[in-house]
C-alpha cells in the first residue's frame, strides 16, 4: 500500500485532497494546529475506507522543527512516503508597503519553507528508491502578482521557482515533481467575503486534478497544472 503525506490537511484544498487519496486507497499522514479538529478529520478519513490507516498529528507545519517531527513520525508509521502535497498557505491581503513587522517572515515561513524543508528530507530517499510524487500547491499570483497581496505573491513566486529546481533536479531520478496554480478557490480565504460558488474553483477540483496527475503512467509527468475559474478570476 502506497502512502501520502499532506501539509495543511484539515481544511479546504488540503481535506478534499486528503479525502481524494483516501478514496484511491493510500495511508494518509496529516497534520493540523488544531487537535481536536485533526482527530475528528482522522476519524472520518478512516470511514472511508477500512484498509487505509490514518496517521495523524499535531503540528505547526510554519515551524521547521514542528514539520520535520511531522514528516519523521509519518516515515516511522508508514515506511516509504510516496506522495507529498505541499499545501500549507496563507493569504495576507496587503501591499508590501503596507505589511506589518512579520507579514514577510509568516509568509515565508508558511508559504515556501515547508516545501523546501520537506523536499530536503524526502528528496534524496525518493531518489535512490527511482519513485515518488511532489506536488506543491502553487497560485495564480505566481503567474501574475497581485498587488493588493504583494508579499504572498512574492513567496508563491518563490514557491513555483523551487518546484521548478525540485523537477529538474528529480527528472533524472525518475521521482515526478509538479506545481498545482489554482486560481480563486473557494477557501477558508474567502470566508469574510459574499461569493457564488459557481463562479470559484472548488477544493475539490484541485483534488480531483491532483488524483488523476497521480494515475498517469511511470513515464508522464505534468510539469504545471493552471485551474481558474471558467467565468475568469475574481
Amino acid at each position: 500500500m502506497k502512502n501520502v503525506l499532506i501539509t495543511g490537511s484539515t481544511k479546504g484544498m488540503g481535506r478534499s485532497i486528503a479525502i481524494a487519496f483516501a478514496n484511491e486507497g493510500l495511508n494518509v499522514a496529516i497534520c493540523s494546529r488544531n487537535e481536536q479538529e485533526l482527530l475528528n478529520f482522522k476519524e472520518e478519513l478512516e470511514l472511508i475506507d477500512a484498509g487505509v490507516k490514518v496517521f495523524a498529528m499535531k503540528a505547526d507545519g510554519s515551524k521547521k522543527a514542528e514539520l520535520l517531527k511531522f514528516a519523521a513520525a509519518a516515515e516511522a508509521e508508514f515506511g516509504f512516503i510516496d506522495v507529498v502535497v505541499n499545501n500549507l498557505g496563507t493569504f495576507i491581503p496587503s501591499s508590501i508597503l503596507d505589511d506589518t513587522e512579520d507579514t514577510f517572515q509568516i509568509q515565508m515561513n508558511t508559504n515556501l519553507m515547508p516545501s523546501y524543508e520537506l523536499y530536503r528530507y524526502f528528496g534524496k530517499t525518493m531518489a535512490n528508491a527511482r519513485k515518488g510524487h511532489f506536488f506543491n500547491i502553487c497560485s495564480v499570483a505566481a503567474l501574475n502578482p497581485v498587488p493588493q497581496a504583494g508579499t504572498y505573491s512574492v513567496t508563491k513566486y518563490a514557491l513555483l521557482g523551487l518546484t521548478r529546481v525540485m523537477r529538474l533536479e528529480m527528472q533524472e531520478h525518475g521521482v515526478k515533481v509538479t506545481a498545482v496554480i489554482p486560481g480563486s478557490t473557494l477557501t477558508d480565504s474567502w470566508k469574510d467575503a459574499v461569493v457564488d460558488k459557481n463562479t470559484m474553483v472548488l477544493p475539490e477540483d484541485i483534488a480531483s486534478a491532483i488524483i488523476s496527475i497521480y494515475r498517469m503512467s511511470t513515464g508522464a509527468n505534468v510539469d504545471e497544472i493552471i485551474i481558474k475559474p471558467a467565468p475568469g478570476q475574481l
